[in-house]
C-alpha cells in the first residue's frame, strides 16, 4: 500500500510508529535470514535482541547522519512523541529514539519508498553486526 504524502503526514506520530515496528521487524527478520541461520529458536532470540527498544536507540545514533531532512522529520515526529509508557528493559530516552526509528520506518514504507528503507537498514547492518 502506498499513499501520498498528506495522507502520511496526517497520520498520528504513533499511527507511524504501530506501522514501523512491523517493517522494522520484518527487516531485522529478513536480515538474520539471509545471514543463514536456520533455528527457528535462535531466529526468534536475535530478532528479540535486534527489535527491543535499547538496540533500535542504538540503531538510531548510527542512522541518523545517512537521513535526508524529511527522514529526519519523521524521526523527530516520533521520537517527541507522548508514549504513556516504557518497557522495563529501556530508558525513556532510549525508548524515545526507538519510537522515532519505527516512525520512520513506518513513513517509508506508507509512502511507498521500501527501497530507502532496505538502504538505510542495510548501511547500518554493515557498520555494525553487533546489533
Amino acid at each position: 500500500m502506498t499513499l501520498p504524502k498528506a495522507q502520511v503526514d496526517a497520520i498520528s506520530n504513533l499511527g507511524l510508529a504501530h506501522m514501523g515496528d512491523c517493517v522494522y521487524e520484518l527487516l531485522c527478520r529478513a536480515y538474520l535470514c539471509a545471514r543463514g541461520e536456520k533455528k527457528v529458536d535462535r531466529l526468534h532470540a536475535q530478532t528479540i535482541r535486534m527489535v527491543r527498544a535499547s538496540a533500535q536507540a542504538q540503531f538510531a545514533d548510527k542512522m541518523l547522519e545517512l537521513l535526508t531532512e524529511e527522514e529526519l522529520a519523521y524521526y523527530r515526529r516520533g521520537k517527541n512523541a507522548h508514549v504513556h509508557a516504557v518497557p522495563k528493559g529501556a530508558t525513556p530516552a532510549e525508548y524515545a529514539r526507538a519510537t522515532g526509528v519505527e516512525a520512520l520506518f513506518g513513513a517509508l514504507f506508507l509512502l511507498g519508498r521500501k527501497e530507502r528503507a532496505n538502504e538505510i537498514f542495510n548501511l547500518v547492518m554493515e557498520e555494525d553486526h553487533g546489533l
